[in-house]
């Protein structure tokens, strides 16, 4: 964790529903849940910074030593393909990963680049003012509201 960012512990409930919901997406996508996958997810679910991959790897060596940053990489981008991560990039920066897959938002700090969820409710639908281009079937929206957060607001 970088200084001046405090992070809120996900409750053990959360995240043990969070791993039941991943072993049963592997299986519905015929993915196998290693030892090593299973690390790499819960470390990504346990954290709500939106951590890059090198913070992943950090974690997860402690409990894997033997673990590759490449290991981490591949196994991050077959979550991805697969939908059990979403991939957030703010201000072009390093990946950052988010494994609540629920429909939400993000507030983003332009200092410290800190990311943290807004829930969709926060913000009134987003809404098309005109058709979309010929043949584009929208899915989802997402919104990255990009301000100064309450830390660094205060280290002016």
């Amino acid at each position: 964790m970088r200084k001046g960012r405090a992070s809120r512990a996900i409750p053990a409930e959360a995240l043990a529903e969070w791993m039941e919901t991943f072993r049963r997406h592997c299986a519905e996508r015929g993915l196998a849940v290693t030892h090593q996958r299973a690390v790499i997810y819960r470390a990504l679910a346990s954290s709500d910074e939106h951590p890059t991959p090198e913070r992943v790897y950090e974690q997860v060596r402690a409990e894997v030593p033997s673990i590759s940053l490449g290991t981490v990489y591949k196994s991050i981008r077959t979550f991805t393909e697969a939908g059990l991560l979403r991939e957030v990039n703010p201000l072009h920066e390093s990946l950052r990963l988010d494994a609540d897959l629920s429909n939400h938002h993000h507030a983003i700090c332009v200092r410290c680049h800190r990311i943290q969820d807004l829930p969709e409710e926060a913000l009134e639908p987003v809404r098309w003012r005109q058709r979309p281009p010929a043949g584009f079937r929208p899915e989802r929206t997402k919104v990255e509201v990009l301000g100064v957060c309450a830390a660094c607001a205060g280290n002016q």
